[in-house]
């Protein structure tokens, strides 16, 4: 193997002409997307447990590189019969975050502005669903009721909405504050809120796997890290323990909100701004019509 490596090597140099080296601009925007590309999985590795797996990747490699200098020709026949299924290994053991990466990536705004594969912007909910949440999220909070609420953005939530019991009613603190009281039929799981309705409730939905997760949050909080590393979702928390209320976002846990914080989040997500604009314009062309 060592030979071959360096014929490969040697070959490949032999090739290049660099006196009659010329640059393209087509080279030019090749090198800036590879560049892009190896930035992201730079980002993505450093960010998920494959990190910890390309340290023994690049160890193994090592021991290999070394094998390859002294001639060791046993542990090169290993390493050529084992390589392929070695890859289809890691394949396998990095699938859910293979998986997150290709759906981070589909999320990404560049491809949405060329391909548009997402519906015009829209109000996703009004201010009234927004204040009753607020409401019976610290409703809740004050008699320790522990809450689970999971509002859709883009990606439909049909695969968890169909573990629990459809509910399609319209979103109001008082369904909210009844459904998660305790010894209830619906209060265990999650409830999923599409627009101004819950649609279903006691659903069930995947734990997230990240070890950075306090060991003080129980199943409830690593459930809602859990739906927001797989989908755009934005889930709030009502602590059985504590009563406090957190909000996870895009994988991301944010702990102890009061009510105006629990607020600026939901209206990161609510759109208004996009159907303020267009009331705006309308009124503004009205005005100038005679």
């Amino acid at each position: 193997m060592g030979e071959q490596i360096y014929s490969f090597l040697n070959k490949y140099i032999s090739t290049l002409s660099w006196h009659r080296l010329s640059v393209r601009w087509e080279d030019i925007v090749e090198i800036l997307i590879i560049s892009f590309l190896v930035y992201q999985i730079m980002t993505w590795v450093k960010n998920t447990k494959a990190w910890f797996l390309m340290k023994g990747i690049f160890v193994i490699l090592l021991f290999i590189f070394l094998a390859i200098i002294f001639q060791m020709n046993t542990i090169l026949w290993i390493v050529e019969n084992v390589i392929s299924i070695a890859v289809i290994a890691v394949v396998v053991i990095l699938q859910p975050e293979l998986r997150r990466a290709l759906e981070e990536l589909g999320r990404k705004n560049f491809i949405a502005s060329i391909v548009p594969f997402e519906k015009p912007a829209i109000e996703r909910f009004s201010d009234k669903t927004m204040n009753d949440i607020v409401k019976a999220s610290f409703e809740m909070g004050k008699v320790k009721t522990g809450a689970l609420m999971v509002i859709e953005q883009h990606v439909v939530l049909t695969e968890y909405e169909r573990t629990g019991i459809e509910v399609d009613g319209i979103v109001s603190s008082q369904l909210l504050i009844n459904i998660f009281e305790h010894n209830t039929p619906l209060h265990d799981g999650a409830v999923i809120i599409r627009g101004n309705r819950v649609v279903s409730a006691t659903c069930y939905l995947p734990l997230s796997d990240n070890m950075e997760i306090s060991k003080e949050l129980g199943t409830r909080h690593r459930a809602a890290v859990g739906i927001s590393e797989v989908t755009d979702a934005l889930t709030i928390v009502v602590s059985e323990e504590t009563g406090h209320v957190s909000v996870t976002y895009e994988g991301m846990l944010y702990r102890n909100l009061d009510a105006n914080g629990l607020r600026e989040k939901l209206r990161m997500i609510q759109n208004k701004e996009v159907e303020e604009k267009k009331h705006r314009l309308w009124k503004g062309r009205a005005k100038d019509e005679k």
